[in-house]
């Protein structure tokens, strides 16, 4: 299979996102979480970062199609979108 830009543009963009080992400790946070989402409030002391730098990792995360971001209130609360690890797993085995 011979990937053309925009394949090869979108395929980049996850493994850019896992490349960093806060949002790869983001990830099995939120994973571990509840099915209801994890909330931001609750990312922060785990990673001993401060909001806006977790807010921005997530951001990253959200942009790739890994995470889905929900705003309640005054927090946003994130999950995994389904099957976006496996899909995400699955990208190099397809080439």
């Amino acid at each position: 299979m011979i990937l053309n830009a925009e394949d090869a543009q979108q395929r980049a963009l996850a493994f850019k996102a896992l490349a960093d080992p806060n949002r790869l400790r983001l990830l099995s946070i939120v994973k571990a979480g509840s099915d209801g989402g994890t909330c931001v409030c609750d990312l922060t002391e785990p990673l001993d970062l401060g909001q806006p730098t977790v807010s921005h990792h997530l951001k990253i995360l959200v942009d790739a199609g890994l995470l889905h971001r929900e705003k309640r209130g005054t927090w946003a609360y994130y999950s995994l979108v389904p099957g976006a690890l496996e899909q995400t797993a699955g990208l190099l085995a397809s080439l």
